[in-house]
């Protein structure tokens, strides 16, 4: 098959997609560019045409799944605010939302602990930290938060974020199934920092 042919017929996405669900299932070192390809019907030859390797290949799609959440994080910068929520409550439940509606992408990117692997991962889960952390700091600050230079006050969000996505991740359940926790959750979390400093 010719080498354009072949490009028109699979894509960089459909690859990603793929090996994203397989990386997952079967774990990086239960999966090679020649199962990746098998599972899309096609040679492992087909895969070298975007991919040199399957570790391009794996942080291709870890950067990809980065690039989208901080973009998430972004975007509530811009929006309204919604009733009811500070901008610091609704930037942890746009990370929540991502979580569950992405739980194939979320586990990759902070809940694998494959050794082999976690070099791929840290730089970018660093970035993204550093936006989030960025990000709060300035709706603290728009706030007049007691404690918007506390250094420790963004990874303590982060941490309460990320256990509330790892207990409700197994399940399989949408952002939109338990909004109603979320919510509560994230108002625990702002109502418990704000206590510390009356």
């Amino acid at each position: 098959m010719a080498r354009r042919a072949v490009e028109q017929e699979l894509s960089r996405e459909r690859i990603m997609d793929a090996a994203r669900h397989l990386f997952i299932t079967k774990g990086y070192r239960g999966i090679s560019m020649r199962s990746i390809g098998q599972h899309l019907g096609y040679s492992h030859g087909s895969l070298y045409y975007h991919f040199k390797e399957k570790a391009e290949l794996f942080y291709a799609i870890v950067v990809q799944d980065f690039n989208h959440l901080t973009l998430l994080c972004e975007q509530v910068t811009k929006r309204p605010m919604v009733d009811g929520l500070t901008k610091t409550e609704e930037l942890m439940l746009e990370f929540i939302k991502f979580g569950l509606d992405h739980p194939h992408q979320y586990e990759i990117m902070f809940m694998l602990r494959d050794e082999e692997i976690l070099s791929y991962c840290r730089t970018e889960q660093s970035k993204c930290f550093d936006k989030f952390k960025t990000i709060v700091q300035r709706f603290l600050k728009e706030e007049q938060h007691p404690l918007q230079q506390n250094p420790s006050f963004p990874l303590s969000m982060f941490l309460g974020i990320h256990g509330f996505i790892s207990f409700y991740i197994q399940d399989r359940l949408t952002f939109d199934e338990i909004m109603p926790a979320a919510i509560g959750h994230v108002k625990m979390l702002s109502q418990s920092i704000y206590r510390l400093t009356s």
